[in-house]
């Protein structure tokens, strides 16, 4: 954007400004000792000028927001036309209290429900399995069978709500519970919005949830994809996440480059099965982290968006620009908070949900001070979506599109992450023999993922205990008094309601229905046939989620992971 004069002026004016002014004045009083690099380690340069930009082409590298490469932005209005969906994550206990949450967040102003499951159903198992024992009602809502999802959305209208699902191996399972909601309300397939998670490469890649191996996990994931194109436009299949990359341990790169390339497998994948890619690629949506570092996640956030379109566009045929356009969900960095002084947590909260607000997320679930302690309490849920609140009413941050945008730093650091990221997902494709999808099932079968994120995660930790990186409250500003907030605990009784509630569907449902609606999945799992519309008819016979899942574990056999080796 400059030519190579005007370059020359400015780095001569800029060696004339470090003789004249800045040198006498570091002599003199120096700078702070500390790093200057982001949470991820990226060094930071002391200043920025258009010489750090100089290769930046305007409307290659950055156009205009609502069009490729949507660096600036997926929509040419962003937040002037409506702000970001404000999705604040709830669950926990039976369906009754988490619809109770659902009701108290709606009422103080949230536009959109997100919803954690408990360990069980997110492995695909019962209440009443063995393994379940203490486990149910936990971290997120126990789901057995349709009842369970009856009374979660009870008194809230489908057609009115988008609904995300945090699941994963038994996320065909709650797709079809939540059509099958849809089916009893009257509400048309076509019209109910929402978002899966159901990004099982993800899952061996860093949170380790799974039920059946990584290949019958991707069939399963391109089922619901092929179904929601068929019948329920308004859902996004799946929610490609970097969130659990980054709690895992990730740097912010890493985070961006094993998403997309996790993103591409499943382009790929959905390909291969025959789908075009500009009747499924604008349902697919994406799931990030926003940490500490503001503009490192600013940068994060604008790479994605420009190597998505571009990627989507030279590799994969792309036409539509809504093929090209990476929208995504964000959520602020949980392995950020802390225990110790967790009112701090606010502050953190907030700088990441502004990181994500500049970078130009669709929605934002932004976590609750109190969650290194245990699932957040009514008073700290209000503070993080009152904190969303202010961002959008009173900082102003949603009236400008792409505020960051033309920041000779931000733009640097744009590129840099660009180039960073592409490096590694070359690296997969050639894994792959020129496919990402074979790469990243290597990667995963050969354990790089692990290794890459451990890694890194060992090198961060160095640095906090060297204190070279700086955590408030944790290796600096200590204090010793009690800063413990109250705390929410579940009642110890879930456990036993939901056995019992579970107890009495199968004692009252036609047992008939529920065992031909599984000989009917299970003749459908040996074929190419997609297995959701089975899927559905078996949960509107109150099939369980543990029976409908051991379906496919009968298939296509379980799975686990050795130090290194998977099999």
């Amino acid at each position: 954007m400059y030519d190579d004069e005007d370059l020359a002026a400015i780095r001569e004016a800029k060696a004339d400004w470090e003789d004249d002014t800045l040198d006498p004045v570091v002599e003199n009083y120096g700078e702070r000792k500390d790093r200057f690099a982001t949470v991820s380690n990226l060094g930071v340069d002391r200043l920025y000028t258009p010489d750090d930009v100089a290769d930046l082409d305007y409307d290659d590298d950055l156009g205009f927001p609502g069009e490729p490469p949507f660096t600036r932005g997926v929509y040419p209005t962003m937040y002037r036309g409506r702000p970001w969906t404000m999705r604040q994550f709830a669950g926990f206990g039976t369906a009754e209290e988490t619809n109770e949450r659902f009701h108290y967040l709606t009422d103080e102003g949230q536009t959109g429900l997100s919803t954690a499951f408990d360990m069980p159903s997110l492995m695909g198992i019962d209440s009443d399995h063995d393994m379940a024992d203490g486990e149910v009602g936990r971290e997120g809502v126990a789901v057995d069978t349709l009842r369970d999802m009856e009374i979660l959305f009870d008194g809230i209208d489908l057609s009115e709500v988008s609904t995300s699902f945090t699941i994963n191996p038994s996320a065909p399972v709650i797709y079809a519970m939540y059509v099958a909601i849809a089916d009893q309300q009257g509400v048309p397939r076509e019209e109910i919005r929402g978002t899966l998670q159901n990004d099982m490469l993800k899952e061996f890649i860093a949170q380790k949830e799974w039920v059946v191996p990584p290949e019958p996990s991707l069939d399963l994931v391109v089922d619901t994809v092929e179904f929601a194109v068929e019948e329920t436009p308004n859902i996004k299949p799946i929610s490609i996440s970097g969130y659990h990359i980054r709690e895992a341990g990730s740097t912010a790169v890493q985070e961006l480059a094993f998403t997309l390339a996790d993103g591409f497998a499943y382009v790929e994948a959905c390909l291969e099965a025959g789908l075009d890619v500009d009747e499924f690629a604008p349902q697919l949506s994406f799931f990030f982290n926003s940490h500490n570092s503001i503009f490192e996640e600013v940068a994060k956030f604008r790479a994605g968006r420009r190597i998505y379109a571009r990627v989507m566009d030279e590799w994969y045929g792309a036409d539509a620009d809504a093929s090209k356009a990476m929208k995504f969900h964000t959520q602020t960095a949980g392995q950020s908070l802390t225990a110790q002084q967790p009112l701090n947590n606010v502050v953190r909260v907030t700088i990441q949900a502004l990181a994500g607000v500049l970078g130009g997320t669709q929605s934002l679930h932004t976590n609750s001070f109190d969650e290194a302690l245990a699932l957040p309490s009514e008073k700290a849920v209000r503070v993080a979506l009152r904190t969303q609140q202010i961002i959008a009413e009173e900082s102003g941050a949603a009236d400008i599109v792409d505020p960051l945008g033309g920041s000779f730093a931000v733009e640097s650091l744009t590129d840099e992450v660009e180039e960073q990221t592409m490096a590694y997902i070359e690296e997969i494709r050639e894994m792959g023999d020129g496919s990402v999808r074979d790469g990243v099932l290597d990667g995963i079968e050969q354990g790089y993922f692990h290794r890459e994120i451990q890694d890194s995660a060992y090198e961060y930790q160095e640095r906090v205990e060297d204190e070279e990186e700086v955590v408030v409250g944790v290796n600096r500003y200590q204090i010793e008094e009690d800063t413990e907030p109250e705390l929410l605990t579940v009642d110890e009784d879930v456990q036993r309601r939901q056995r019992e509630r579970l107890a009495d569907v199968k004692a009252t449902r036609d047992d008939e229905a529920v065992d031909a609606a599984l000989d009917a999945l299970a003749d459908a799992s040996e074929t190419d046939e997609n297995v959701m519309p089975y899927i559905v008819d078996a949960v509107k016979a109150y099939a369980t989620m543990g029976e409908i899942m051991g379906v496919f574990e009968d298939q296509f056999g379980s799975y686990s992971e050795t130090a290194g080796v998977t099999m």
